[in-house]
């Protein structure tokens, strides 16, 4: 196979997220070279090593000091999926960005489809597990899932949680991830008027290690919505959304406490600490507050995004020296 000689801008950077997978990242990494050197462009892959502990960093720094191609992102611990995804969007470097997971489920042979539909003009080419090689377990939950992101959300994708996705740098640049909301970069997407379509995409069994899913994901996916909403549908003044609602019940809480000195100054002067209306306005009153306090700590959150959700141990690559670790951001390359 010709080398291509590499560039600080290649065109594509498939993303690879990797975590304990050292019995499939040398057969994926030959797959997925050999389809990429089919495309006729640039191109570089990325391995984000989400803090593997069982040989797997050191397999994927053997391949990226042959390959100039080829870099390593490696965590000092385990940070999670969506971590990971953003630590590939912060250190790659192509125009259209390319993400799949390392067990070798997700099929490098879908690229080159994913590619097509992005140059038919389309922002975000998103992957669709339809005929998915999982227990019933994960699939149903999954597919519930889905169905309440589409319809809370209004983007009509049929499988949010399908890593294999493709993406024009400029709609998701700014992104910047936290919890469970790798799964959502379509949404910030369409926040910002993508092009988004879907492409049915070939799902493989599981032949090498086991599963990271957790049940306890579901739960905080779903908490991970209610934020995403929120952010969308009010995203640059939260504090309106909860201020009115705090605005509606201190009226009302005013009208009920005006009720209770009535009552009190006249017949038959029922004793405020006995009227059940004083404690409603006051709960009302207090309610009202922390919808405030909500509303600020929105808008705090978007301010705050600049915090990073990982860090970096090393950076491997072909170079004479490896790269200073970051705290959630690309080093600096010495040349």
């Amino acid at each position: 196979m010709a080398r291509q000689a590499p560039t600080d801008t290649p065109h594509v950077s498939v993303v690879v997220l990797v975590y304990d997978e050292v019995d499939s990242v040398e057969p994926l990494h030959r797959e997925l070279m050999g389809v990429l050197a089919a495309l006729g462009t640039s191109f570089e892959v990325l391995y984000i090593d989400d803090g593997s502990r069982d040989g797997t960093t050191e397999k994927l720094g053997q391949t990226a000091s042959r390959d100039a191609r080829v870099r390593v992102v490696s965590f000092r611990r385990n940070f999670g999926q969506t971590a990971a995804v953003q630590a590939g969007i912060d250190h790659s470097r192509g125009a259209v960005l390319l993400f799949l997971d390392g067990d070798m489920q997700n099929d490098p042979h879908d690229i080159p489809h994913l590619l097509q539909k992005i140059d038919e003009g389309y922002d975000v080419v998103s992957g669709w597990r339809r005929d998915r090689r999982d227990d019933a377990s994960r699939v149903i939950p999954s597919k519930i899932a889905n169905w309440v992101i589409a319809r809370v959300t209004g983007v009509q994708l049929s499988d949010f949680g399908c890593t294999l996705k493709a993406y024009r740098r400029e709609v998701i640049h700014d992104v910047k991830l936290s919890g469970e909301m790798h799964r959502f970069i379509p949404v910030f997407a369409a926040m910002i008027g993508a092009r988004i379509t879907e492409l049915p995409v070939n799902h493989r069994p599981r032949t090498y290690g086991k599963s990271k899913h957790s049940f306890t994901r579901a739960s905080r996916v779903m908490l991970d919505l209610v934020t995403v909403k929120l952010l969308g549908s009010h995203s640059t003044q939260p504090l309106y959304l909860f201020g009115f609602a705090a605005f509606a019940m201190w009226a009302v809480a005013l009208v009920l406490a005006a009720i209770v000195i009535l009552q009190k100054v006249m017949p038959p002067y029922v004793y405020a600490h006995n009227n059940p209306l004083l404690l409603l306005s006051v709960v009302l009153a207090i309610v009202g507050v922390q919808f405030i306090l909500i509303g600020l700590s929105i808008r705090m959150y978007q301010e705050s995004q600049s915090k990073p959700t990982y860090v970096v141990r090393e950076i491997l690559e072909k170079t004479p020296h490896r790269q200073p670790a970051t705290n959630g951001r690309p080093a600096v390359r010495t040349r």
